[in-house]
């Protein structure tokens, strides 16, 4: 589906993943007359990119019911927002969410339609690198789901999966998941520093190395294994370092508790 044909679409909630998933959606031939930012605060750069694309701006939802509602709030504060919500809501409204823990059958029941899509973004989506895992409740239709894939797409890759309780395996494993890279980054700086490189310089290494790997990733279709083989000689120095983190107490348990843990924590937000 075009964007140019998509209708009315109000993002509530316009932070930095609803304003980046917003800027997608421009890009990709929305009409930035057909957007509408809901939000009671906004930042300077959320104004400038209202005024910049054409959008309007407000801290309450328009009058008319939109094809699309975006839900880009905080778990915690989605119980007040869905009531504002509601009255927007029509027959041929499409509801999008992004937030964490926040059940299908919770947004049908608050706000008394069964069109409802909920998903789980990531943050490179501010990049259009993102990738994002999507459930549907049954009654929305193939028109609504190609729709929420075209929002989607705008900002990365979309997974829809049949079971909405694999809604939390993907927060764990890629709503959250730039953090562990990112957490990844520093650990590696701060290991080269042990080995007497200056902190600019094993930061610099540090992050150059997993932005090319991560280069390396997208180019090459070749299964993540198989690129590990690839730059590891037997007995060489490489090897050396994954005999340590393929080792059975080295990366792979301990990631596997890092995951349980974030997906123990997203079905927590949704109780």
């Amino acid at each position: 589906m075009n964007l140019s044909d998509a209708g009315s679409v109000v993002l509530v909630g316009a932070g930095k993943m609803g304003t980046a998933m917003a800027a997608g959606w421009i890009k990709a031939g929305l009409p930035g007359r057909n957007l509408f930012l809901v939000d009671p605060a906004p930042h300077e750069s959320v104004i400038a990119f209202a005024h910049e694309n054409g959008a309007s701006l407000g801290s309450t939802l328009p009058a008319e019911s939109p094809r699309v509602i975006v839900l880009a709030v905080k778990p915690q504060v989605m119980s007040e927002v869905l009531a504002d919500v509601k009255p927007s809501v029509g027959p041929d409204t499409l509801v999008l969410s992004i937030a964490a823990g926040i059940s299908v059958n919770k947004f049908i029941s608050a706000l008394g339609t069964q069109k409802v899509v909920r998903t789980i973004p990531n943050t490179p989506a501010q990049l259009g690198k993102g990738i994002s895992g999507a459930v549907a409740a049954q009654a929305v239709t193939g028109d609504d789901k190609a729709l929420a894939q075209a929002l989607l797409e705008a900002a990365g890759q979309v997974v829809w999966l049949e079971d909405e309780a694999l809604i939390d395996s993907v927060t764990a494993v890629s709503g959250s998941g730039p953090a562990y890279v990112f957490y990844l980054v520093e650990a590696l700086a701060l290991a080269g520093e042990k080995q007497g490189l200056s902190a600019d310089q094993a930061m610099l290494l540090a992050r150059q190395t997993i932005i090319g790997a991560a280069a390396l990733l997208e180019a090459d279709a070749s299964p993540a294994a198989q690129l590990r083989k690839n730059v590891t000689s037997p007995g060489g120095t490489t090897q050396a370092a994954l005999d340590v983190l393929m080792a059975e107490d080295g990366l792979r348990p301990l990631m596997d508790r890092a995951v349980a843990a974030a997906r123990a924590r997203s079905e927590e937000l949704g109780k």
